[in-house]
């Protein structure tokens, strides 16, 4: 029997990184990474939104899987670039969903919290099922790439949504994470900065998702609802995850660091939900979830010479 084939796409980014290791790493695939703008040889080039090339590597290939990790992620970015956006969140989804039943291969579309506006999460968190309200055009555009591929998987396609928090793990640079680049932050004692500590996160790590999605392609795609969520359960402000890297680099104040208690006002205000909370009791009916302790792995990481 020959061995399953599985496409990563965004396999440069921090998330995608993690998701073509670790499925290399369990010796039984052939993985392809797929690229965009990255110089990493190992990976193969595509863009995503040509539509032709995209269509004729994935015939060449004949994947399983594949797991859609490329995404416009940064808030920002999404606001300034909202016809890029829309193109990479809604557009490239829907189309990679039309594929999914055309070449006959399973989609995984990894999508995100801010899908929800966190004003009050039930108890428990947001469920799959919980309406989604998102409250910036990230959000909106994840929204729809959900809705596209929701669709497809109506008529035919086999695809399934997984939800996921704010991440980190083993990144080149820490300002490819939104948690990350706190190190940095802690570490430059030079720079004053305003951190928030209102806004409640639930950091999780690439590596388990990466681990989780592995475990996910051994089930029957028939076993998979539409929409899963992944989500470590610790929860932490910003500032709070500021004062954990504090403590682990040793440093004895963070007098540079102000925390900012109070919801945001202005622009900040529809662009960082207050509470978005995944709840996993679907998924974990599934699988378990393994997710890393936040303290525990930051402190063996940056002792081994992590960022």
């Amino acid at each position: 029997m020959s061995a399953s084939k599985i496409v990563v796409t965004g396999a440069s980014g921090v998330l995608g990184t993690a998701v073509h290791k670790a499925f290399e790493k369990a010796l039984r695939y052939e993985v392809v990474g797929l690229k965009n703008k990255s110089t990493a040889s190992h990976l193969v080039q595509l863009d995503l939104t040509d539509k032709e090339a995209t269509k004729q590597k994935l015939e060449e290939i004949k994947p399983t899987w594949v797991i859609h990790c490329a995404a416009e992620r940064r808030p920002d970015v999404a606001e300034k670039d909202q016809v890029g956006t829309q193109l990479l969140n809604v557009g490239v989804p829907g189309y990679l969903a039309e594929l999914a039943k055309a070449i006959n291969f399973n989609l995984v579309y990894i999508s995100t919290d801010y899908v929800f506006d966190g004003k009050s999460p039930p108890p428990g968190g947001y469920t799959p099922e919980s309406p989604t309200n998102p409250l910036q055009i990230y959000g909106q555009t994840k929204r729809d790439g959900e809705n596209v591929v929701l669709q497809a998987r109506q008529q035919g396609a086999k695809a399934v949504v997984l939800r996921v928090p704010v991440l980190y793990g083993p990144a080149p640079n820490n300002a490819d994470s939104a948690v990350n680049i706190l190190v940095d932050v802690v570490r430059d004692q030079s720079k004053e900065s305003n951190m928030d500590d209102y806004a409640i996160r639930y950091p999780t790590n690439v590596l388990d998702i990466a681990s989780f999605l592995v475990r996910l392609t051994d089930l029957r795609f028939d076993a998979l609802p539409p929409i899963l969520h992944y989500s470590a359960n610790e929860s932490f402000t910003k500032y709070q995850m500021c004062k954990i890297f504090a403590d682990i680099l040793g440093l004895n104040h963070m007098n540079h660091i102000k925390p900012v208690s109070t919801p945001p006002t202005g622009a900040g205000a529809t662009s960082r939900p207050y509470n978005c909370h995944l709840s996993t009791t679907e998924t974990e009916k599934l699988l378990p979830l393994e997710c890393t302790g936040f303290k525990s792995w930051w402190e063996e990481y940056l002792r081994d010479g992590g960022k």
